[in-house]
């Protein structure tokens, strides 16, 4: 596909959402009016504007965006006099007065009084199967149930459907056509809409309850799914490496400057540090690269690779050439730019020096002493540690889940015999929330899954889709093989809370410290929900989704333990947080 045709196709998909290839928006932020881009998020306009505070906490500290995906609530505003607004999530469509969110200022919105709601006046819809995720994994899943005949309904809770991997193109700007990545992730929404299948984008999945009924969001009201099947296709999140300055704005995972380029087609900063483990770092540095940033270094916590790491590079290549060339690709443009690449080494400290942030890099404990004693001036640092599954769903249900020592994470347990089959009747689940394994492999158990769901609904499976689950089989063997080799030649030291000091932030929305939690387990806190009543730590808006492993790996570290869901923050209702008043208020449905 040229780029003429590119563009084309890009326009015709915007149309289709109701957005401008070329529309401005102008917005209003703290008094003073800046330009946003109609189908962007705000987070990227005013990260564009040079406005990188977006709110303001409870002990004063400034915070922006973080995660970039909805997770870590971080980078709450206030749009037209409504308070706790994500700044990622909510795109630009209109004209809008923009206010930093300052603890203890929030502005409620009003509302009439209004009549005792009963359970009955909410809207309740029954679908055949319901699939939650529309990344690469739900969709497969999604496709091969129409396939085979269900009737299937996919919901996500970003504006576009494709996830994290098939991040889609909001906005075309810069000229900059979209690559082989956002072609493939297009061609795969095409096809499920073609088929027949539903997907409808901004739904908050809020509240999931036994045996099988989701409590959702949508435009503003509540509805309730009792799906005939559930498929759980929700993902991962960046595991969060607490260290000195990791709360100051700049400082945001690797995903939220990939979303912040390939779908919005802005910046992070012109000067970027990359930090982390794993080939996500390499890529995004040369699409930042590519785009115009000058990247500093990439820090990488693994060894240079060595003569021995030849082997997992073969393995790599017999199970997935494409995925090897494109990560020499990847480095072979970092080389070629002069970029350099720090192996064996870790960020340590960020420090705020005016308008830039001062990064500390040493040794990881892969790393030679000489590592150590490296700093930079930059705009924005990004942290890619790897991910955790998106598990919260799942765990709410009941499905049981098994701790995962090597990868330091906790798998969903799933039947042998039956792809995505979990404990719990009727729940399937597949991808990075069950364990990670990346995009091919959620491909392929989406296609297996869709499937295997069809066909326990009583649904004959066509030839045509009998020959694409043969396929999926032999695709994910290969690719946990190419998975099982790339983490050997990244391997690394798997960092948690090591580079913290006491006073390091561990619990972002509840600004609680490492020592806190220290003093707290010292003092005979030994569960963790003691430890929680003790300090708050994980009862911040977030829900513990990046301090929780952290506080656990340190309480079974702490008694000798095992780590198992003994350790863990119970689920607890909202999954994600909502308004009050937005459940009170009535569905016109």
């Amino acid at each position: 596909m040229s780029a003429m045709d590119d563009a084309s196709e890009v326009g015709r998909l915007m149309a289709m959402e109701g957005r401008s290839m070329t529309g401005t928006v102008l917005l209003t932020f703290e008094g003073r009016q800046i330009e946003g881009r109609q189908g962007e998020s705000l987070a990227a306009a005013l990260m564009a504007a040079g406005e990188r505070v977006l709110r303001v906490s409870r002990t004063g500290a400034q915070r922006s965006i973080f995660c970039g995906m909805g997770v870590c609530q971080d980078c709450l505003i206030e749009v037209d006099g409504r308070p706790n607004q994500r700044a990622c999530m909510v795109k630009v469509d209109r004209p809008a007065n923009i206010r930093r969110q300052r603890f203890g200022e929030e502005r409620a919105v009003g509302m009439a009084p209004m009549p005792p709601r009963l359970i009955g006046d909410v809207a309740q819809e029954k679908p055949e199967v319901l699939v939650i995720g529309a990344g690469p994994g739900g969709l497969a899943a999604a496709s091969a149930a129409r396939r085979a005949g269900a009737s299937v309904l996919v919901v996500d809770e970003r504006p576009l459907p494709g996830g994290q991997f098939f991040k889609q193109v909001a906005v075309e700007a810069g000229g900059v056509p979209p690559d082989r990545q956002h072609r493939e992730g297009r061609r795969l929404i095409k096809e499920v809409e073609r088929a027949g299948v539903e997907i409808r984008r901004g739904i908050e999945v809020w509240g999931a309850f036994a045996p099988c009924e989701l409590a959702v969001m949508q435009d503003g009201t509540i509805r309730i799914f009792e799906p005939r099947r559930l498929i759980v296709a929700t993902g991962a999140y960046e595991r969060a490496v607490p260290i000195p300055g990791w709360t100051l704005p700049g400082v945001m995972t690797t995903g939220a400057a990939q979303t912040l380029w390939r779908s919005y087609r802005r910046l992070p900063g012109q000067r970027v540090l990359i930090a982390g483990n794993g080939p996500l770092n390499l890529q995004v540095a040369s699409e930042l690269a590519a785009g115009g940033a000058k990247i500093a270094a990439v820090v990488e916590t693994a060894p240079v690779p060595m003569p021995g790491s030849l082997h997992a590079l073969a393995r790599m290549f017999g199970a997935s050439p494409r995925l090897v060339l494109d990560g020499l690709r990847y480095r072979t443009h970092l080389l070629r730019a002069g970029l350099p690449v720090l192996y064996g080494s870790t960020i340590t400290r960020v420090e705020a020096s005016g308008n830039a942030l001062e990064v500390s890099v040493g040794a990881s404990a892969a790393g030679p002493k000489s590592a150590a004693g490296r700093s930079f001036s930059v705009d924005v640092v990004c942290m890619g540690f790897g991910f955790h599954p998106s598990n919260e769903i799942l765990r709410a249900l009941g499905c049981e889940h098994d701790h995962d020592a090597m990868r330091g994470q906790f798998t969903t347990r799933l039947d042998a015999e039956t792809p995505g089959k979990t404990t719990v009747a009727g729940v399937f689940a597949l991808g990075d929330c069950t364990g990670l394994g990346g995009a091919r492999v959620a491909l392929a158990e989406g296609t297996l899954v869709g499937a295997t769901v069809a066909a326990d609904l009583g649904h004959r499976i066509p030839a045509e889709l009998q020959r694409a689950t043969q396929k999926a089989r032999e695709d994910l063997a290969r690719h946990r093989r190419f998975q099982a080799a790339l983490w050997q030649f990244y391997a690394g030291p798997r960092l948690e809370f090591e580079l913290a000091a006491a006073d390091t932030v561990l619990c972002r929305c509840e600004e609680v410290t490492l020592g806190e939690v220290d003093a707290a387990i010292a003092a005979g806190s030994p569960s963790i929900g003691e430890l929680k009543r003790a300090t708050r730590v994980g009862m911040g808006s977030c829900q513990g989704r990046y301090c929780g492993p952290l506080v656990s790996a340190m309480l079974a570290r702490q008694q000798g333990c095992e780590l198992d869901e003994r350790f863990c923050f119970a689920p607890r209702m909202p999954v994600k947080p909502i308004a009050v008043a937005d459940i009170a208020r009535r569905s016109s449905a």
